[in-house]
């Protein structure tokens, strides 16, 4: 820090001045912030020779409690309040935790239904993931209405009325547009549609949740949520039906902890975002401690599953009858695999190398 010796007092240096322009608490500084503190937590959790959602777990509520950053977020959440929602997790904790063990956290599946997959292809996913015992399947939406609805039908009279399907708009629509679109597939009975607008717009999201809710559509966002002031604001605007923390996008398990503990204040049930790069791998952790320890539900929650890329981890996640099941392994469970590190290290590995051999060429 730079001193002002007129007025005796601490001013920003340049650099603080950058990182403030760049952030706070968004944008690089704060997913840099994650990938620090997520190491932190793996190294923390691989010394005490337990899982991080075990280490979570296991953790005294005043302790959870110190891990939090409260600024900006007490008139929704104080320390208090979540001492108290940690207390009460404490009763009936230890059967959760038996039956995490034993029969894992409902998952469903985004891996059949991508916008450009085929007609076939979509049907040919769809019925091996319901051999494979899935019951909760996502397709993405929001290019083409008639499209939409002719993969929507195709979904749905192939997993039955009785099975869940979730849409995915990944923030395509204007807020009018969304309350139309929505309307005229609202037939298939969606649970949500997730991120139907801009991710910032706090107000439109508020909009359509009020025009969608009486259809019986949830709106559902989270993945690209700055911190843990966005989800306030969310949750108090009533924006939100259903609450998808990301593991990296937030500043790591601590704001995650806080995020989780707002949404059981509003009883928002949680349901996170996932991909196949090793977030399934991390946030699984979260939200098996959450359900542990904090929400104690499993109505209307259930965590995303993308079988993409978990041959390059050392400690891939584990699903069976279509649930997470609790890691075992020390650590956060994003260790790579040496290989997979070396093979795709710029410039020198041998991915790198064959695409900028193909870019010359």
């Amino acid at each position: 820090m730079q001193k002002m010796e007129s007025r005796g007092v601490e001013s920003p240096s340049l650099w603080e001045k950058a990182l403030k322009l760049i952030g706070p608490e968004k944008g690089v500084v704060h997913l840099a912030t994650a990938a620090v503190l997520n190491a932190v937590w793996d190294l923390w959790a691989k010394q005490e020779g337990k899982p991080v959602w075990k280490l979570l777990v296991d953790m005294d509520p005043r302790t959870l409690v110190s891990c939090i950053d409260f600024r900006y977020i007490t008139d929704v959440l104080t320390e208090e309040d979540a001492l108290e929602i940690l207390q009460k997790g404490q009763v009936g904790k230890k059967e959760r935790e038996k039956q995490m063990l034993a029969q894992g956290y409902p998952a469903y599946t985004t891996s059949c239904a991508w916008l450009g997959y085929s007609d076939d292809t979509l049907k040919q996913l769809c019925a091996q993931a319901l051999k494979d015992g899935w019951t909760r399947f996502k397709v993405k939406v929001g290019a083409d209405l008639q499209g939409d609805v002719r993969r929507c039908q195709i979904i749905r009279d192939m997993i039955g009325p009785e099975k869940t399907l979730m849409m995915d708009a990944n923030q395509r629509w204007d807020v009018p547009e969304a309350v139309e679109w929505m309307s005229k597939l609202a037939k298939f009975k969606p649970l949500w549609i997730e991120e139907p607008t801009s991710p910032d717009d706090i107000l439109g999201h508020a909009a359509i949740s009020k025009a969608l809710v009486p259809l019986g559509i949830g709106i559902a966002t989270g993945e690209q949520c700055h911190n843990r002031v966005i989800f306030k604001q969310l949750l108090q605007a009533k924006a939100l039906q259903f609450l998808q923390i990301d593991s990296c996008r937030l500043g790591s398990v601590n704001e995650n902890l806080s995020v989780l503990l707002m949404a059981k204040k509003f009883e928002i049930p949680v349901c996170p975002h996932a991909g196949g790069v090793g977030l399934c791998e991390l946030v699984q952790h979260l939200i098996i401690f959450d359900y542990i320890s904090v929400s104690a539900s499993l109505k209307n929650r259930m965590c995303e599953y993308v079988d993409h890329l978990h041959e390059h981890f050392k400690y891939p996640v584990m699903i069976q009858r279509a649930s997470y099941m609790p890691p075992k392994d020390p650590g956060y469970s994003t260790e790579m695999k040496e290989e997979s590190v070396k093979k795709h290290q710029y410039p020198d590995g041998e991915v790198w190398k064959k695409l900028l051999a193909a870019q010359e060429n």
